[in-house]
């Protein structure tokens, strides 16, 4: 027979009702991203807020959460860089930028999730409003 391309594996959808949001800690930063000395001390992280979400959240989706608590990032001209704060295998954080959504304009990466990010549950999102 003919041979097509294997079956897709499906991206499992997301029940918004029924699947319990996660805790994200987001810390926002005007003109550029924290440095990672500012999450060593769990005792003194930089100001965040914290936004409840779901794995299949975008990118666009979540720079709109961003922009209820963050004026800067509603100017229409702002940029809204995301990136992911986790230890590496020695414990040491590293940061991991992972996309940037233009305020107004469609963009590239705006459709691109949590999932497909591989975040992970405990990862610190790192906001940079410019």
């Amino acid at each position: 027979g003919v041979g097509g391309p294997g079956p897709q594996q499906p991206v499992e959808e997301i029940d918004r009702e029924k699947t319990c949001p996660l805790l994200i800690r987001v810390f926002p930063r005007q003109g550029g991203h924290h440095k990672l000395e500012e999450f060593a001390d769990r005792n003194s992280l930089p100001e965040e807020i914290a936004i409840y979400t779901w794995m299949d959240a975008d990118l666009r989706e979540l720079s709109d959460l961003v922009k209820d608590v963050q004026p800067a990032a509603r100017n229409r001209n702002a940029r809204i860089s995301f990136a992911f704060v986790y230890p590496d295998r020695r414990g040491r954080n590293v940061m991991r930028q992972v996309g940037v959504v233009h305020s107004t304009r469609p963009g590239e990466d705006d459709a691109k999730t949590l999932r497909q990010l591989n975040f992970q549950t405990g990862d610190y999102l790192d906001v940079s409003i410019y």
